[in-house]
């Protein structure tokens, strides 16, 4: 297992394997992630386990993820060793969490911590974050039963070497409750531009998400904020549930948020084809002529740009060039492609330009 072998600059201009514009109803649904959160027995949960202990548990679990080898040779990143922009790179590949990463105070981490993927970026373990491990499998558009399958896979790997922290009636104990039992967290990433410009037709895919026990959140998942109308949909709770439970409530609800978002794309195209195809233009204008772009006005003006690609609208434009663009764009990626690499992040009105010459670029 390699350690920290990655380059930024180099990292960064890969794109992402999970981004398939060709996967099951991509033009809706982005990507599906199972996530299982397993302990292993003899030490207390991180919220708990002192610095020592805390490396000492990564010596025993990063071993096992590399007999693992994940899609080759498992990378491994360790958290305390990884510069901040790493840190930031890896946020955004939905890699780690932004609890993991410490995104409020990049110059620390906690001991213990650390990260084991495979080439691909669609398999990975975090060390230490609110459970020993988090394990994790992400497959392009609506394909939650193979992202559940590989998981599995890795999961039944560890465990013939980690004796994990199991109970017989409640099932894998886990740092917060919600979690206990199969330790399953299924989602779904969501790109609902259409929902997005009428918002009380939104309102209805939350209200039906929490009816049927799922949470709706940003992009990077828990604690962040929807933006460029990504959303993320999971389970919120596994205690007292099976896996084809989890798994069968997205299955019964993301077909209908993907048929709603097709159905309003429709309607919008029918009913105010003019005003549609003019926030497209114009959205495609500013991204190939604007000097400076904040995060949010970027991402609003890709998702405008990728509606318009689905329905027709865009036809000369490469969708697989825009979907590699809202990673590419964020602050961390930004800083490795404009190569400045490890020192200071970059001032935001700096960054704002160079997000603009980035589009700019890739548009042009």
């Amino acid at each position: 297992m390699q350690s920290n072998p990655i380059e930024v600059r180099a990292f960064a201009e890969r794109v992402n394997r999970w981004l398939d514009p060709n996967a099951r109803d991509a033009d809706v649904v982005i990507s599906a992630r199972a996530r299982l959160a397993r302990n292993v027995q003899g030490f207390k949960f991180p919220s708990h386990l002192c610095p020592d202990k805390a490396s000492e548990l990564c010596d025993v679990v990063r071993p096992v993820l590399q007999e693992a080898r994940m899609d080759g040779d498992t990378m491994w990143v360790g958290m305390g060793e990884a510069s901040p922009v790493l840190r930031l790179l890896l946020l955004e590949r939905n890699l780690i969490s932004r609890d993991l990463v410490n995104e409020e105070t990049l110059g620390t981490c906690l001991p213990g911590r650390g990260l084991a993927f495979g080439h691909s970026e669609t398999l990975s373990a975090m060390v230490g974050e609110e459970d020993h491990l988090r394990l994790c499998a992400l497959t392009p558009g609506f394909d939650i039963r193979g992202a559940l399958q590989r998981v599995r896979e890795l999961d039944e790997v560890l465990e013939k070497d980690l004796p994990y922290a199991v109970n017989e009636e409640l099932g894998y104990l886990t740092g917060c409750p919600t979690n206990v039992g199969t330790g399953l967290r299924a989602s779904i990433m969501l790109h609902l531009p259409a929902l997005g410009l009428v918002r009380s037709e939104l309102q209805k895919v939350f209200t039906a998400a929490q009816h049927t026990g799922l949470a709706v959140r940003g992009m990077h998942g828990e604690g962040s904020r929807a933006t460029g109308d990504f959303y993320q949909i999971s389970n919120q709770v596994t205690l007292g549930r099976s896996e084809e439970d989890l798994i069968a409530d997205l299955e019964a609800l993301v077909p209908y948020i993907v048929g709603f978002e097709r159905k309003v794309r429709e309607s919008l195209l029918e009913e105010h084809r003019g005003p549609l195809h003019d926030r497209v233009a114009k959205s495609y204008g500013i991204l190939r002529t604007t000097r400076s772009l904040a995060t949010g006005e970027a991402l609003a003006h890709i998702s405008a740009v990728r509606l318009g690609l689905h329905l027709g609208l865009l036809p000369d434009l490469s969708l697989g060039a825009v979907d590699r663009l809202w990673t590419q764009l964020q602050k961390g990626h930004l800083q490795a492609l404009s190569g400045h690499g490890d020192q200071d992040l970059i001032e935001a009105s700096e960054r704002d330009k160079l997000r603009a010459s980035l589009i700019r670029t890739r548009l042009g």
